[in-house]
Order: C-alpha cells, then sequence, then structure tokens
C-alpha cells in the first residue's frame, strides 16, 4: 500500500473536513460566485505545487471556471471539493459536468464524488482524461444510500502534470435537480444536533479519585452503546448522550453520588425484554467478552444489578452503532460521525469521546484483544489524564498514536494525511534509505539517487548519531509512538522518519569499514524530491534467474498473465514466489490452483458478535486449490520479511500448503485479516485489524506473523556488497 495511487486515496479520506450546515443552499457549482477572490463555498486539498484558482478568461458557461494546474516539483494531485449535506431521498445520485485539459501526463483530469461515511466513491481513476482535450461533459452516477449517508462531497481533480478546468457542474438524484427531490426523514440521531460544534467542556479538574470516575464512565457509556437495545435501535445520539451526563459525574463528589447519576441516566434509557434462556453455542468460542469489571469495580450494588439486567436483554443482531460487513464479518463502523466540522484540536469533551470511542471499539470488536498483554482496562485510566491534558493538536494526536501503539496492530495507526505529526516527525528529507540491518541503521538506498549520492554516504554505512542523539536512544523515544505488532515492523517504520527535520540540513555520525566519520547532509521537501519513487517502478512480475529457476515478484503481478507464466515454467526445476511486498492483485486462489493438486485447508478466522459484544467465535477453515493433475511440480520458495503484511502474509500461509514449498526469511509484519475504518473527533483516520486470521489447528498469525521454515536475514557485508542473500539462498535450495 504505498503507491501513489495509494497516497490518493487516503487524501481522499480526509474530504470530509469540508462540511456545512444543512440550511446553506446549494449554489456557485458554475464558479460565478466570488468572494475575497475565492470561489464561493469550493474548498481544495491535495498534496504538491498546484495552483487552483477561478479563470475569468477560460469557461464552458458563464464568465469563470475553476483551474487546477501543475507548477513545479514532484507530481502528485489537488482537487477542488463542494460539500452538500445528504438530506435527499433517492436511490441513484449523479454528478455531471465539464472538463477542459492541457498536457495532462503522468497520470489523469476527472470529476470525483464521495458519499460519506464511506458509503460510496468514484474519481475517475479508470477513465480518466489525458493530453489536450477540449470542453467535454462527463457523469459519475452513485448509490445515494440515504440511511447511511450523511454528507456528499463533489469536485474535480487533477493527478500528475498538466492543467485542467472544470465547469458548469450540477448534481441531480434520480433525475431531478436538488431543490426539486424531497427530504428524508431523519432519525432520532440527526435531529439531535445539540453538540455539533463542540461538547461544552472545556477543562476538567482531575485527581486520582475522578480519573477512577472517568474510568467507570468510559467502561459503562461503552458497554451501553454495545449492550442496550435501546441505544442499538438508534433512538439515542450516544455520543451526545455522554456529554450531557460528563458535567454530572466530573461534578460529582463522591462514588454514591456518581452511581445515583448513571442509575438515573440508564433508567431514563427505557424499558427493554429479558433474553429467553440462549441455547447451547455450537461455534468454537476464541474469545469471550470481558464483563468481569461490573462486579469488580467498586459500583453500587443497585448500578450492578441494573447494569446485569441490561447484560441478559434480549437483542437482535443490528446495532445502528456496529455491523458485521457480509461475507468476511469484520466490523462495520460506518455510522460513527466524522466530526468532520469539528477542529483538529477538539475540545475536552470531544477528546474524551475520542478515547472512550477507540478503547470500547478495541474492548469489543478487536479480534486479537487477547495478545495485548497487558489488562486493557488499565491502559483507559493511564490515558485519561493524558487526553485531559492535551494542550494542542500535536499533543492530542500524539495521545491518540500512543494508545493506537498499544494494540500492537501493524493495521492500526493514523492514516489520513496529517499536518501537525508531519510536522513533529519532521517536513524535510534526507535522500538517503535507511534499514535495520542487525539491528544497526544501516544506508541501504537513496530516496533520491542524485541527492542521495552527493550526501558521501554509500550502501552499508552504519548510521549511529544524528544531531548529536544515539540513534538507538531515538528508537526508543519513537517506539511508543509507532504502532505495529512487532518489534522488526516498528523499526521498519522507524527508520523511514530518522532522517526527517523541519530544517535543511542533519548532522550525522556514521561508520565506514570501522572508522567513525561525521558528515552534514541535506534535507528536502517533497517539492524538491519524490520520496515514494520507489515504490513507482513498472518492474515485471515475471522473469526467468536461468533456464531452470523463474522468478514471480507478487508487487506487480497481473493475474491474467498467470496461464502464459505457468506454462512456461511447467517443466521448470523451481520457482521463485517474492511476497517482500504487498501483492498488486489478490491472487490466493487464482495463482494457487497452480501450485496444488487438490483442495488444501490452509486459514480459519474469527468473528465478532452484535449480540454478545465482545464475543469472538471460530469460523470453519477456508481451502486453496483444486483437483489439478497438471500442477506445479518444481520446488516453490516463498520469500518473506517484515515487509510482507496483511495480504502478502495470507497469500503466503494459503501458498505454503503446496507440495515441494518452502518459505525462508524473516519475521513478516503480524498483521493479517481485513481492516475495519473509523473516525476520531480531529479528523482522525484510523483502522484496526477486523477478523481473526489463524492456521486451521488455531494457531496464532498475529504478532507472530508468518514464521519461515528457514530463517535468513540480511547481513551488512551482504548489503555493502549487493547481494540479495534470500535470493541467493533460494537459488540454492533449488539447485540442492
Amino acid at each position: 500500500m504505498k503507491r501513489t495511487s495509494i497516497l490518493i486515496v487516503v487524501c481522499f479520506l480526509v474530504i470530509s473536513t469540508f462540511g456545512q450546515t444543512n440550511e446553506k443552499p446549494i449554489r456557485n457549482l458554475d464558479f460565478e460566485i466570488i468572494e475575497n477572490n475565492k470561489a464561493k463555498d469550493w474548498k481544495t486539498f491535495g498534496k504538491g505545487e498546484y495552483s487552483l484558482k477561478v479563470d475569468t478568461n477560460i469557461s464552458q458557461n458563464g464568465k469563470n471556471s475553476g483551474l487546477i494546474e501543475f507548477k513545479s516539483g514532484t507530481p502528485y494531485f489537488k482537487a477542488w471539493a463542494y460539500s452538500i449535506p445528504a438530506v435527499y431521498k433517492g436511490k441513484t445520485i449523479k454528478l455531471s459536468g465539464y472538463i477542459k485539459t492541457e498536457n495532462v501526463t503522468g497520470g489523469y483530469a476527472g470529476l470525483w464524488m464521495r458519499i460519506d461515511p464511506s458509503v460510496a466513491f468514484d474519481n475517475m481513476k479508470k477513465r480518466g482524461i489525458k493530453g489536450t482535450t477540449d470542453w467535454t461533459k462527463y457523469e459519475i452516477e452513485l448509490n445515494l444510500n440515504p440511511s447511511k449517508a450523511q454528507k456528499i462531497v463533489v469536485g474535480g481533480l487533477l493527478v500528475g502534470k498538466g492543467k485542467m478546468w472544470i465547469d458548469n457542474l450540477e448534481v441531480t438524484i434520480d433525475g431531478k435537480q436538488l431543490n426539486k427531490v424531497p427530504s428524508k426523514k431523519l432519525s432520532k440521531i440527526e435531529k439531535d444536533t445539540g453538540f455539533q460544534k463542540g461538547s461544552k467542556i472545556n477543562a476538567i479538574k482531575i485527581n486520582d479519585e475522578k480519573i477512577k470516575d472517568l474510568k467507570t464512565l468510559g467502561f459503562v457509556w461503552g458497554f451501553l452503546k454495545y449492550y442496550h437495545p435501546n441505544i442499538a435501535s438508534g433512538n439515542y445520539n450516544w455520543d451526545f448522550e455522554l456529554f450531557r451526563i460528563l458535567p454530572k459525574i466530573i461534578e460529582a463528589e463522591n462514588t454514591n453520588e456518581r452511581d445515583k447519576y448513571l442509575i438515573e441516566w440508564i433508567n431514563n434509557l427505557g424499558e427493554f425484554k429479558q433474553a429467553t434462556k440462549e441455547k447451547k453455542e455450537k461455534t468454537q468460542i476464541k474469545i469471550k467478552p470481558d464483563l468481569d469489571w461490573l462486579a469488580n469495580s467498586n459500583l453500587s450494588i443497585n448500578l450492578i444489578s441494573l447494569l446485569t439486567n441490561v447484560k441478559n436483554a434480549k437483542r437482535t443482531d443490528e446495532n445502528y452503532y456496529i455491523g458485521l460487513n457480509k461475507g468476511i464479518k469484520n466490523p462495520n463502523f460506518s455510522n460513527e460521525a466524522t466530526y468532520s466540522d469539528i477542529k483538529k484540536y477538539p475540545d475536552t469533551g470531544f477528546r474524551l469521546l475520542s478515547l472512550y470511542r477507540y478503547w470500547n471499539i478495541i474492548q469489543y470488536y478487536f479480534p486479537y484483544k487477547n495478545l495485548i498483554e497487558e489488562d486493557w482496562k488499565n491502559v483507559l485510566s493511564e490515558f485519561i489524564p493524558k487526553f485531559i491534558n492535551a494542550k494542542n493538536e500535536t499533543e492530542y494526536k500524539l495521545a491518540v498514536l500512543e494508545l493506537i501503539t498499544r494494540v500492537h496492530d501493524t493495521h492500526a495507526n493514523i492514516w489520513s494525511w496529517d499536518t501537525a505529526l508531519n510536522k513533529y516527525w519532521g517536513m524535510n528529507y534526507a535522500p538517503i534509505e535507511l534499514t535495520f540491518i542487525e539491528n544497526k541503521a544501516i544506508v541501504t538506498g537513496y530516496l533520491d539517487k542524485k541527492f542521495g549520492q552527493e550526501t558521501g554516504l554509500i550502501i552499508g554505512d552504519n548510521i549511529t548519531t544524528i544531531n548529536n542523539k544515539l540513534v538507538s536512544d531515538m528508537v526508543k523515544d519513537q517506539l511508543k509512538y509507532t504502532p505495529a505488532s512487532n518489534y522488526p515492523t516498528q523499526l521498519r517504520d522507524i527508520a523511514k522518519k530518522l532522517l526527517r527535520t523541519n530544517n535543511t540540513k542533519l548532522d550525522i555520525e556514521f561508520i565506514r569499514n570501522d572508522k567513525t566519520q561525521r558528515k552534514g547532509i541535506r534535507a528536502f521537501s517533497t517539492k524538491e524530491i519524490n520520496i515514494y519513487k520507489k515504490y513507482q517502478k513498472k518492474d515485471t512480475c515475471f522473469k526467468f534467474i536461468n533456464k531452470e529457476i523463474a522468478y514471480l515478484y507478487l508487487g506487480s503481478i497481473n493475474g491474467s498473465y498467470l496461464p502464459d507464466i505457468f506454462n512456461k515454467i511447467k517443466d521448470t526445476k523451481g520457482l521463485i514466489i517474492d511476497l517482500r511486498c504487498y501483492p498488486s492483485e489478490f491472487v490466493v486462489f487464482s495463482l494457487g490452483k497452480y501450485l496444488l493438486p487438490e483442495k488444501t485447508e490452509f486459514v480459519r478466522f474469527s468473528t465478532g458478535s452484535i449480540k454478545k459484544a465482545g464475543q469472538f467465535t471460530l469460523t470453519k477453515s477456508l481451502s486453496v486449490g483444486q483437483k489439478n493433475k497438471d500442477y506445479y511440480k518444481g520446488k516453490v520458495i516463498i520469500l518473506i520479511n517484515e515487509k510482507t503484511q496483511s495480504q502478502a502474509e495470507y497469500t503466503t500461509m494459503a501458498f505454503r500448503v503446496a507440495p515441494n514449498t518452502i518459505v525462508i526469511g524473516s519475521t513478516t509484519a503480524g498483521a493479517d485479516g481485513n481492516v475495519s475504518k473509523f473516525y476520531l473527533p480531529g479528523n482522525i483516520s484510523t483502522m484496526i485489524s477486523g477478523i481473526g486470521v489463524y492456521y486451521p489447528d488455531g494457531t496464532e498469525t498475529q504478532r507472530i506473523g508468518i514464521i519461515p521454515n528457514i530463517e535468513i536475514k540480511p547481513t551488512i557485508e551482504g548489503i555493502k556488497n549487493n547481494k540479495d542473500e534470500l535470493l541467493e539462498k533460494a537459488i540454492e535450495l533449488i539447485e540442492k
């Protein structure tokens, strides 16, 4: 997931920042209304050196159009964005508009439309406009899904170089103009708008007792969210109910008063039926709900009794705040409000909401909660003062990042482009690629060959000190802000940040040929160097190492090539499958059928529950392969390392059950399974591994990763001599 196209998708995840109220009229889709020399109601976003302005000389209709023009530096993308409240009934929504282009290269121009939160999206990527074209009308049509839609964002974008103009846009629903489309009926949650602009809680004086009270509130709030039938029905804006009860808990003078407020709060939620005696479950339970705090949190007898009744309530498989996606059944958090209109440094109440939301999602819907290796309940106590006392946006984001790190999941991070965190790590990059080899920060390449060679550093140099700080100390400092399933993967990600700075120079100390040297090296902005260039290579996925050994690189695999490839290699001695990458296509079953003579079990999953939040049950095993007497009969060697993550790990699991297959390399990233995305206040996009992934016998893969049959790690000496030691070992194993 490290390509420019992925960067564009990630940037589009934050477009909901451009919010508007429901009362705002829909106008100026033709760029005719100018305010303070800008197009009224239009926002812009993206990355790179582009000019976005109203062009008063070129238009399709009227006097003006919206222009995006690439200027200099590394081309990425920029976009115009216009937000529309999703208050309409209807089945399909269509965006139409005119585009004119000039010399568009290295990408494309197009319209784009997104329905938040994550309902539907199209940016014309597969049919984008290139080169020079005159005004032409284009259209995008999506399913509206009014029950889930909260916001509609439309606009135009330019990826790469050149110019593009957009003009005369129109949005229709079921063929009708918006002013003729009936409004949808607002739910109780949508009608509750009391805290849209802030929680009205700006300061909380905390001590040990108050932290215990806020911890109890976090427990109760999350438990009710997932267990109380009336909240599950969507009768309450549960985030805003937090802001209604929070002042009372803050002001409570003792635990009796606190519990009295909580009891009143719960009683006001209405009555519900108790469940009948449950049938014994036939499925194998992997994790049971962690609800021991009901009896062990120093709650009053009356509160415990009330919460126990909620626990035993009759529930359905539907809950407004949580769903399970069809098929794979990873959790769906699409009804968690994004709060795009809340500033990036939210008030104290919203920061606590952020903590409570994240903590409870892990408590009830993280399939690997049993592997966190500490009592997750104690983590809530620890982070309450950190979230309350965060003095600015950076401190808040770092608190979130530290909390995410404690989950130990490589899928979990802050994935939205975040200016505050990027400034914290450094906006400028030394043009050097570092990798931890033998636990040392070794130069293994250049982000930019010209600038990299100008530093005087060479492949194999061991960086020991940066700006007079030992690399080992920098690693210790960064570990708590580096989410990953295991230590090797943390080192993988820390290596990318060590040579970042907000200055234009770094002073480093390094070892070469056993001699210590010092040097000043330049650092560059992303306008000057393309830090993603190495991920944009279009290498072929297939080659012959020699006439007896074939090589397949899944980072650029094209599934349509597989029949021809296996026809060519059917009589070879061995096949090397390189999975030190993220596969460009999902080929588990399409490629697997060539490697196996029959169906073979390779994986099983664990999935969560709506009725009994916090419980995970194991599924039956899944198989790969099919009856195939002409399967590939040569040796198969699979290469893995810390870059082997998620789909790559899953692919390795599938292929390693093939006959004559050996997996060699080192610890993988230890994060398998479909991901589930959600937002935290401050427009923070994050996600978790949404299902548990295990071998058929139940052996864990999370955090452990895929264990190779033969462990081989690169050496400093091998790096110096430009050797790929894993590849050499693979060739040796085949030739034996």
